[in-house]
C-alpha cells in the first residue's frame, strides 16, 4: 500500500509498526488575500485553515469556527484522513508548531511550539521576512529538539504554500520547476498564480544574496522546516508528510548548502505524500526531488476513496484538494501498522454524517 517514487523500500520498512510523533507546521502568509488564489478553506476566512486543522487533528473539534474548513466546492479538509488514522491507532505524540499564525488554537495538553513569529506578508509585495534569523530558530529548534518516539512525521498546513513554494523554487534559480508544483484546485487558476509569481520574482530581480531572496520570495513555515532539518542532523527519522511543499522544502536545503558550501547526510530522511500528488497530471514532484543533489527516498500511500460514495470525498479522486495536513504520511503510518482503506474510509466518512 505504500509506492515507492524514489530510494528504497528498506527505509519504510524500516518503520513498520514503530511508534511516530505527529507534528504539524503551521503558518500563515497573507499571500492568501490574492483572491481566487487559493481554495484551502473558507473563503473570507482562510487564515483559519492550519488553526482549526490543528484543532480537529488534536481534539476531533474545531473551536475557532463553527465547521471544519472545506473548499468551496465542498472538500473537506486533509485532516480528516490524519485524524482517522489517529483515532484507528493513535500517534504517540501530536505536537504543534506555531510558525506564525493570526489566530492562535485553542487546545491544552498537546505541545504548541512557539518562535515569537508573525505571519509573513504577501510575495505578490514581497513576504518581508528576516530569513536568515527564521533559518537559524529552525536550526537550534532542530538540535534541542527531543524526540519521544522511534520517529518524527512533519507535516504542514499552510494555505497558498504551493504559492509560496513555486515562487521559492524559481526564486533560487530551479527555473525548470514552474510546471512541476501541484495545488489544491483541480483546474489550477495558472493567470493567477503566475501574475503573483511573476511579482514576487519582479521582487528580487536585483538581489543575490540567498537569505534576501527567501525573505522576499518564501513563507515561514518553508525556511523554518528547512533550518530543523538540518538542525536534526540526520539524528533522527524524519518522514516530511506533503507533497510539492515539502519537495521545496527540501530544495532550499539544497540551495542553502551550496551556498554555504556544505553537505548533507541524508540516510534518516524521507518524503511520503498522497496517491493523488504522486498521479497529478498537473505537477511532478519526483522530478522536483530529482533536483537535489543530495539523495532522500520518497514514497507514496495508494489510497483512494474509491470504496466511498460520499460526494464530497470523491472530488479527492477527481483532482481536487490532494494533499495537506500530513495526510500522505498519515496515511503511511497507517499502513504500516496495519490499517487498510476500507477501515481509514469508513472513518473519514463518519466525520462527514
Amino acid at each position: 500500500m505504500i509506492q515507492t517514487l524514489l530510494g528504497q523500500k528498506d527505509f519504510i520498512e524500516s518503520l513498520r509498526g514503530k511508534s511516530a510523533t505527529f507534528m504539524l507546521a503551521l503558518s500563515n502568509t497573507q499571500t492568501v488575500n490574492i483572491e481566487g488564489i487559493t481554495q484551502a478553506g473558507i473563503p473570507g476566512m482562510i487564515h483559519l485553515t492550519p488553526t482549526l486543522d490543528s484543532e480537529f487533528i488534536c481534539t476531533g473539534e474545531v473551536r475557532s469556527l463553527e465547521n471544519i474548513a472545506e473548499t468551496p466546492k465542498g472538500v473537506p479538509t486533509p485532516a480528516l484522513i490524519s485524524r482517522a488514522v489517529h483515532l484507528l491507532n493513535p500517534y504517540h505524540h501530536i505536537e504543534l508548531l506555531n510558525l506564525g499564525l493570526e489566530v492562535t488554537p485553542k487546545v491544552a495538553y498537546f505541545k504548541q511550539h512557539t518562535f515569537e513569529l508573525t505571519p509573513s506578508a504577501s510575495i505578490a509585495t514581497g513576504a518581508n521576512i528576516d530569513a536568515e534569523a527564521l533559518f537559524q530558530k529552525g536550526v537550534n529548534f532542530g538540535q534541542t529538539y527531543s524526540c519521544e518516539s522511534d520517529y518524527l512525521i512533519l507535516g504542514e498546513s499552510v494555505p497558498s504554500g504551493t504559492t509560496t513554494a513555486t515562487a521559492t523554487t524559481l526564486g533560487l534559480g530551479y527555473s525548470e520547476a514552474k510546471a512541476y508544483f501541484s495545488s489544491s484546485f483541480k483546474d489550477v487558476p495558472n493567470s493567477i498564480r503566475e501574475e503573483t509569481i511573476a511579482s514576487a520574482l519582479k521582487n528580487i530581480q536585483n538581489k543575490k544574496d540567498l537569505f534576501e531572496i527567501l525573505g522576499t520570495v518564501s513563507d515561514n513555515m518553508l525556511i523554518f522546516n528547512a533550518g530543523f532539518i538540518l538542525g536534526l542532523n540526520n539524528r533522527l527519522k524524519v518522514v516530511l508528510a506533503g507533497g510539492t511543499q515539502m519537495a521545496c522544502v527540501l530544495l532550499i536545503i539544497n540551495s542553502i548548502l551550496e551556498y554555504m558550501g556544505g553537505k548533507v547526510e541524508s540516510s534518516n530522511l524521507a518524503i511520503c505524500t498522497t496517491k493523488w500528488v504522486a498521479e497529478d497530471k498537473n505537477s511532478d514532484i519526483k522530478a522536483l526531488l530529482e533536483m537535489l543533489s543530495f539523495p532522500v527516498n520518497a514514497y507514496y500511500a495508494n489510497f483512494d476513496f474509491t470504496l466511498s460514495n460520499h460526494p464530497s470525498l470523491k472530488l479527492y479522486d477527481e483532482g481536487e484538494a490532494k494533499e495537506g495536513v500530513g495526510a500522505g504520511g498519515a496515511l503511511m503510518y497507517g499502513f504500516l501498522n496495519d490499517l487498510n482503506k476500507e477501515e481509514i474510509t469508513r472513518k473519514v466518512e463518519g466525520f462527514l454524517g
